[in-house]
């Protein structure tokens, strides 16, 4: 009995337990180089060249369809109808118009709107710029900023603009209204966006200051006459206002405003040099 081995007695196993070759399992095996063992990888998914066209086709049309109808939505939606336009005096508001929206999808909001971001309408004449701004889907509002213009001369068949400081910011070949024309000034050259050269530069302030007076009351004048002793004369048509020096000019063009109606049609000179706030005194003489 001494020499009966001893035997341990181990758990009861599972009889459903089947041990299954990797052979049998139908998986396929990959062979590592180094290890010299066989591991699992899983096989992607492929689709067939047909079915990489139509899903191609599909996603082209779907972006397609999006990118159309996006932009028809746009177009039509987004269709300027109303335009406000302020500040312009040398051009119609048609013009305006025209400047600002001409070209392609030029009536269309959103694009004004991409077009004159932080940045306006430059490089027109006689304005300073116009700023656009958009309202609403179907309104925009254009802002007209106009140089400020004293006055223009005549010279080689030109119209030239001055600004208060007398300097030349623009030259044409149309006469444009509510400009009065300046005579009576002597230069030999014009050079645009440089000082007029006259022998009394200090004229072109009291030029500004007759052009505001005389706007100030809606009054315009067809033409500045400065004779040699620099004395201004106003033609209004056949009628002409002598204001002599500048010496209370504001003070006779405030009175003008109620006589002038009485000299429409009338030839003859108003004679207000000697008009002062004490004497206030003129006399019309007919021609």
């Amino acid at each position: 009995m001494g020499n009966k081995k001893t035997v341990k007695k181990g758990k009861k196993k599972n009889p459903n337990l089947r041990l299954v070759k990797s052979e049998e399992s139908g998986r396929p095996k990959k062979k590592r180089e180094k290890a010299g063992t066989w591991e699992y990888k899983p096989e992607k998914l492929r689709f067939g060249r047909s079915k990489r066209i139509v899903i191609l086709l599909t996603v082209f049309l779907v972006l397609l369809f999006l990118l159309v109808g996006g932009g028809l939505y746009i177009i039509n939606n987004y269709r300027v109808t109303t335009v406000y336009v302020d500040g312009s005096v040398h051009y119609t508001n048609e013009e305006i118009m025209d400047m600002v929206m001409g070209g392609r999808f030029g009536d269309n909001s959103l694009y004004l709107s991409l077009k004159y971001q932080d940045k306006g309408v430059e490089n027109i004449p006689f304005i300073e710029t116009m700023d656009v701004t958009i309202e609403a889907r179907d309104t925009i509002r254009i802002t007209v900023y106009e140089k400020a213009l004293a006055g223009y001369v005549k010279y080689l068949g030109r119209y030239v603009y001055f600004d208060k400081d007398g300097i030349v910011v623009e030259t044409s070949e149309e006469e444009t209204a509510g400009i009065p024309q300046v005579t009576g000034l002597s230069f030999d050259h014009v050079i645009l966006h440089e000082p007029l050269p006259v022998d009394k530069p200090e004229l072109f302030d009291e030029i500004l200051n007759i052009t505001q007076q005389l706007a100030k009351y809606s009054l315009t004048a067809d033409r500045i006459y400065f004779d040699s002793t620099y004395q201004v004369t106003l033609y209004f048509g056949d009628a002409k206002v002598a204001l002599g020096e500048n010496v209370d000019i504001d003070e006779k063009i405030m009175k003008l405003q109620h006589i002038l109606p009485n000299l429409l049609g009338k030839s003859g000179t108003l004679d207000m040099r000697e008009y002062s706030e004490d004497t206030k005194s003129y006399s019309f003489e007919q021609d």
